[in-house]
């Protein structure tokens, strides 16, 4: 991806991926991670329910060969339980009938292997900006505009120069619209499973925020909950 190509959803895309091949899973995650997706990976079809049911997905990327539970199985589950996940299922058979049996099932979408991780990052922004609810194109406080769909964040006409974190951070924040917003949901929402709860990154990055934003001061903390804006 080129360096200025514009991110469509900022930094709060949050993905599960469902894939058996270990090796595969993590390559493919390493790469959504770079694009600036918080990724939780999952190697089979119950554990992959159990994580849709404690947490909140915009895309389920679901291999239908799945052991446990199949893939297919999965992906039934998850449009019973009317979760609001667009749902992109892989499989190794491509042939029309598999394409057509995988989007009967309710997946929103298809691709087949082996496939370029620059096309499965398209899709997933795609189906991302499906599952997005409508939000106000530029968000803005005071002076501050943080624009996602050109990843523009200006105060009083200055590049704030963020990083893909930070502007991620602001997203939710600026979001919230005055709500406080934890730790732990920041670090939910722009980074993902992985990251350490007890880290002090969530703190870090709001102090770098601060810095670039400049005065007057925008980002509040609210002792032992949480920051708004």
């Amino acid at each position: 991806m080129a360096a200025n190509q514009t991110l469509i959803l900022g930094e709060a895309l949050r993905v599960l991926l469902v894939e058996d091949e270990e090796r595969l899973a993590d390559t493919v995650a390493r790469g959504l991670r770079r694009e600036g997706m918080a990724v939780d990976v999952v190697l089979d079809g119950r554990s992959a329910l159990t994580k849709a049911a404690v947490n909140s997905y915009d895309v389920v990327v679901l291999d239908r060969n799945l052991p446990v539970v199949h893939g297919d199985d999965v992906c039934r589950e998850l449009i019973s339980r009317h979760s609001l996940a667009r749902i992109l299922m892989l499989t190794a058979a491509g042939s029309i009938h598999d394409r057509v049996a995988g989007l009967d099932l309710g997946a929103d979408d298809y691709l087949p292997k082996p496939f370029a991780l620059k096309e499965l990052v398209a899709r997933i922004r795609a189906l991302g900006r499906r599952a997005a609810s409508p939000a106000a194109p530029v968000l803005s406080a005071g002076d501050l505009l943080l624009d996602p769909a050109r990843h523009v964040a200006e105060r009083a006409g200055r590049d704030l120069g963020l990083t893909k974190k930070e502007f991620g951070v602001l997203e939710v924040l600026l979001s919230a619209e005055g709500r406080v917003v934890s730790a732990e949901e920041l670090l939910e929402r722009v980074w993902d499973e992985n990251a350490d709860p007890f880290t002090n990154v969530v703190r870090v990055t709001i102090m770098t925020l601060r810095r670039k934003i400049a005065d007057p001061p925008l980002i509040e903390t609210v002792a032992g909950v949480g920051y708004k804006v």
